[in-house]
C-alpha cells in the first residue's frame, strides 16, 4: 500500500461550501492530489480540550459551530461514518508516545472538519476519525502529536491538519460586516508570514517553525490566537523524521486572508 502524505488545509468559513472561489475550487480538487484514502484522520482547530482527545463515536453528528451564516448552512450534513477500531489504534499511539490522550464517546463533525471534507470527498464513504488540539499548548507539543501517528501513512490513512495559515478574524470581520477599509500594510504582512512558512517547510527547518512566535514576521498581526495554526504543525509532525512541505494552494480572500494548503512528505 502507498504511504500517503500528510496534509494542511486552510478550511476557510462555513460558506466555502457556497462560495465560487479559489480556495473552494481547490479542495473539490484535492482527491486528485492523492490516493484514495482507506480512512481519514483529522485535527480541526475547533475541537479544543485541555490534552489531547480522540473521538470514538462510530457515527458522528454535525456541530454547526458559527452564527450569521446562511441558513442552508444549518441544513447541510456529513455523514461521513467514524472507525472505532481505527480511534483506539490512535489513542493507544498517543498513549504510547507519553500524551496521556482522552476519549471523546460523542461528538460531531465542525466546520473545520464537514466542510472541507465535504469539498474534498463529497461521498462521504470514507472513515473519519477526530483528533482534538489544546489551544494552552506550543507548536512542539502538536508536532508531537502528530509524529505519534506517523505510522499511519504507511496503511493507505490520510492525516489531516485543518486550521489556516492566517486568521485574523478582528480584521476580516470589519471588511465583511462593517465594510471597512483593511489596513494596507496588512497585506504585505501576510505575504511575509505565509512566505516565510513556505520557505521554511520546504526546507523542513523545524528548529525554527517550532520558534515560528520568535522567528516568522508579523506573527500577532498573522495570529491574534495561536490555536488555527497549530495543526498545521500536527500535520508537519504526521510525515515524520526529515519531513518537507510543498504549498500546493495559496489564493487569498480581501488581499489579507490567506488560504495555503501543504502536502507534507
Amino acid at each position: 500500500m502507498q504511504t500517503l502524505p500528510s496534509l494542511f488545509i486552510s478550511h476557510g468559513g462555513p460558506n466555502i461550501v457556497l462560495s465560487d472561489t479559489p480556495a473552494r475550487q481547490y479542495l473539490e480538487g484535492l482527491s486528485s492530489l492523492l490516493p484514495r484514502p482507506k480512512a481519514i484522520v483529522i485535527s480541526s482547530a475547533h475541537f479544543e480540550t485541555d490534552g489531547v482527545a480522540v473521538v470514538t463515536d462510530a457515527a458522528p453528528k454535525m456541530i454547526y459551530d458559527f452564527r450569521g451564516f446562511a441558513p442552508e448552512l444549518y441544513e447541510m450534513v456529513y455523514p461521513a461514518p467514524g472507525d472505532p477500531v481505527l480511534a483506539e489504534r490512535v489513542f493507544d499511539f498517543l498513549a504510547e508516545a507519553g500524551l496521556s490522550p482522552s476519549r471523546a464517546q460523542k461528538r460531531g463533525y465542525d466546520h473545520g472538519t464537514w466542510t472541507p471534507l465535504k469539498l474534498a470527498y463529497p461521498q462521504a464513504d470514507i472513515p473519519v476519525v477526530q483528533v482534538s488540539i489544546d489551544p494552552k499548548r506550543d507548536a512542539a507539543w502538536h508536532h508531537t502529536v502528530g509524529r505519534a501517528l506517523a505510522q499511519l501513512r504507511a496503511e493507505g490513512i490520510l492525516v489531516i491538519g485543518s486550521g489556516h495559515i492566517t486568521h485574523n478574524l478582528r480584521a476580516f470581520f470589519s471588511v465583511v460586516r462593517q465594510s471597512a477599509e483593511p489596513d494596507p500594510a496588512l497585506p504585505g504582512k501576510v505575504k511575509a508570514f505565509t512566505d516565510w512558512f513556505a520557505d521554511e517547510l520546504s526546507q523542513g527547518d523545524t528548529e525554527a517553525l517550532l520558534d515560528w512566535k520568535q522567528r516568522a514576521p508579523f506573527p500577532a498581526e498573522n495570529h491574534p490566537t495561536d490555536e488555527h495554526l497549530m495543526p498545521i504543525f500536527f500535520a508537519y509532525g504526521a510525515a515524520g523524521e526529515g519531513a518537507h512541505g510543498r504549498r500546493v494552494h495559496d489564493s487569498v480572500n480581501h488581499g489579507f486572508f490567506a488560504n495555503d494548503s501543504y502536502l507534507f512528505q
